[in-house]
C-alpha cells in the first residue's frame, strides 16, 4: 500500500469511528452518559480508535491539515488507552459533542467526500 492510501485508510477509520461517537452521544446529556456505562465504554473506545487513525496519519498530511488538533486528539487517546482511572468525563463529553462533529467535516473534507445532510 502507497503512503497516499495509508493515510486515505487511516482517515476512513478515523470518519467511522467518528460517526459512531456522534451516534452515540446525540440527544444524550452528560448526566445521562455517567448513568449509562455501556454508551460511555463505548464512546470511549470509538474515541481511542480515532486517536490510533489519527497518530498513523503521516506526519506530512497532519502537517498540511493543522486545522486538525492532531497531537491533542492522541493524547487524549493515550489518556483513555492508559491513563483511564484519570478519564475527566466532562472533557470527554465535550470532545465527543464539540470536537467529534468538527472531526467528521474535516476528515469528509479531506477524503474528498460531501457532507451528509441530517
Amino acid at each position: 500500500m502507497k503512503p497516499g492510501e495509508r493515510d486515505a485508510a487511516h482517515l476512513w477509520d478515523l470518519l467511522d469511528a467518528a460517526r459512531h461517537a456522534k451516534e452515540l452521544i446525540t440527544d444524550v446529556s452528560f448526566d445521562e452518559l455517567m448513568e449509562d456505562v455501556r454508551t460511555r465504554y463505548a464512546l470511549e473506545r470509538a474515541l481511542e480508535i480515532i486517536g490510533e487513525a489519527a497518530r498513523r496519519v503521516s506526519p506530512a498530511l497532519q502537517a498540511r491539515h493543522s486545522e486538525i488538533p492532531w497531537k491533542g486528539i492522541i493524547g487524549f487517546r493515550n489518556v483513555l488507552a492508559h491513563e483511564y482511572g484519570e478519564i475527566d468525563y466532562r472533557r470527554l463529553f465535550t470532545v465527543a459533542t464539540q470536537g467529534v462533529p468538527a472531526l467528521i467535516s474535516s476528515s469528509q473534507r479531506m477524503l474528498g467526500e460531501k457532507p451528509k445532510r441530517k
